[in-house]
């Protein structure tokens, strides 16, 4: 068993509480490592740094902070095979998906470097004769970044890399179910030479670091990737200094499936965003809307996939399909909706059980029968469980599809291009898929509405969540 430990101001700490969290692995509920159990006096230890730090890292040229997230880059690459076990054995990843996992996060920070010459201001034109007015773009400041444990890696690049480039200094709480890679990555900036207190890393509850993270006046901007109540937390958290947020909440993703889409493509693309990453993606593909034509045949399709799924411990073999929930919790979480989906009225296809008895695993899952005022419609089950209901009117499955508390992601499956465009301007979600898998690509803008969050991450609008803007008013005669 490993004792991981904090990273702080350059160094390698353990808390000053003395006390230990156990980080289990959930394919064996085997204990694999103990975290420090993070304290008030670390974040304002971790904050001091940060804030120290930041006022001479806002001065280096950006091409040179590029440098060092080029570094970064390097280091996880020279350390792959790691990372990608690393993830597998403490978030319960497939291999494939771990190691898509670590190769995006080395993209993202060789991406975020390419900004270096990319953040740019404006100029103005003046009402008044000899003036010019300039806006510019500056660092925020110091960032608090609060981890998932979905994407644990691949977060910290979302975060880190894109604060960095843009001259903040940043202070990650990991989530406590994944703590590992971060601590391990923390071991890759300490060998790029990244100046003390640039990047730091506090372990433990959410209820203790992420509350002082939020709570803090030398915070500057706080992102969080999360549940809806973490994200809720976090906001009043935030709300006695008016700091800054940036959110990323919940999803419940509907598919939309006309009558003249290509079947298999959809079949696939469906399977393919409802079992990834086990389930547990926040823009996983959560309700299917089918049209009556073609319910019966993509519903054979569907079947004979989700039947085909192979579940299992990541380590056992690289071909399985489907590794375990993160946890115990989230287990009974899913076990309980299913179960009261088919108190409704839902009828299971297949799936709808758990998988052997050690390990949080479950079948992949298909329920048919289902109708719009279900809960299992409306409420984010996080695992993977595809509840199915069918359509014969566009009005009534668009405003079905936008009849949801969240609005991350969206698909829609037809080679009409009028029906897409219609479902793309109506369709009330951040972002809308058309004939594909949902998975966001790192230059675009990964955004909700609703509760699904504020702000958002990737592309050069993801870099200005860390950017305030500054005006001079420059006259001359």
């Amino acid at each position: 068993m490993k004792n991981l430990k904090m990273y702080i101001d350059g160094k390698f700490v353990e808390s000053r509480s003395g006390k230990w969290i156990d980080v289990l692995n959930p394919s064996t509920e085997e204990v694999i490592a103990r975290q420090p159990e993070g304290t008030k006096e670390d974040v304002e230890e971790a904050l001091k740094a940060a804030s120290k730090a930041q006022k001479e890292w806002e001065k280096t040229p950006a091409i040179q902070r590029a440098q060092y997230l080029l570094k970064m880059a390097q280091g996880i690459s020279d350390r792959r095979n790691e990372f990608i076990e690393i993830i597998m054995r403490e978030q319960g990843k497939t291999r494939n998906w771990a190691t898509i996992e670590v190769d995006a996060t080395i993209s993202y920070f060789e991406y975020m470097a390419t900004f270096a010459r990319h953040i740019e201001g404006e100029i103005i034109p003046s009402d008044n004769p000899g003036e010019t007015i300039f806006l510019s773009k500056k660092p925020i400041g110091v960032v608090a970044g609060i981890l998932p444990w979905n994407f644990p890696f691949f977060l910290i690049a979302r975060k880190a890399g894109a604060a960095l480039i843009a001259g903040c200094s940043i202070v990650l709480k990991p989530s406590q179910l994944t703590p590992e890679n971060c601590c391990v990555f923390a071991e890759v900036v300490d060998k790029t030479g990244l100046p003390a207190g640039l990047f730091n890393v506090v372990t433990g509850k959410g209820s203790v670091v992420g509350h002082e993270l939020a709570a803090s006046p030398d915070i500057d901007i706080v992102s969080v990737t999360g549940s809806v109540g973490a994200g809720e937390s976090i906001m009043k958290d935030a709300a006695t200094n008016i700091t800054k947020v940036s959110l990323e909440l919940g999803g419940k993703a509907p598919v939309i499936v006309f009558p003249d889409a290509d079947l298999d493509l959809a079949a696939q693309a469906i399977l393919d965003s409802r079992i990834g990453n086990n389930g547990q993606i926040c823009n996983n593909a959560e309700r299917l809307y089918v049209h009556k034509d073609v319910k019966d045949a993509l519903t054979a399709k569907l079947i004979e996939k989700f039947e085909a799924v192979k579940v299992g411990d990541p380590f056992s073999a690289d071909d399985i399909d489907m590794g375990p929930l993160v946890e115990k919790r989230a287990l009974e979480s899913v076990e309980a909706k299913v179960e009261k989906a088919v108190k409704q009225g839902a009828k299971v296809l297949c799936g709808g059980h758990r998988v052997g008895e050690k390990g949080y695993f479950y079948a992949a899952t298909l329920l048919d029968d289902c109708r719009q005022e279900m809960d299992i419609i409306h409420e984010e089950t996080f695992g993977p469980v595809l509840p199915i209901v069918v359509w014969d009117n566009l009005d009534q499955v668009i405003a079905w599809a936008n009849d949801c508390e969240y609005g991350l992601a969206s698909s829609i499956f037809t080679n009409d291009i009028n029906s897409a465009a219609r479902c793309i301007r109506e369709l009330e979600f951040g972002e809308t898929y058309v004939n594909r898998f949902h998975f966001e690509a790192i230059q675009g803008f990964h955004a909700g509405v609703k509760k699904s969050g504020i702000g958002g991450a990737d592309g050069k609008h993801g870099v200005e969540e860390y950017l305030r803007t500054h005006v001079t008013y420059l006259q001359t005669r």
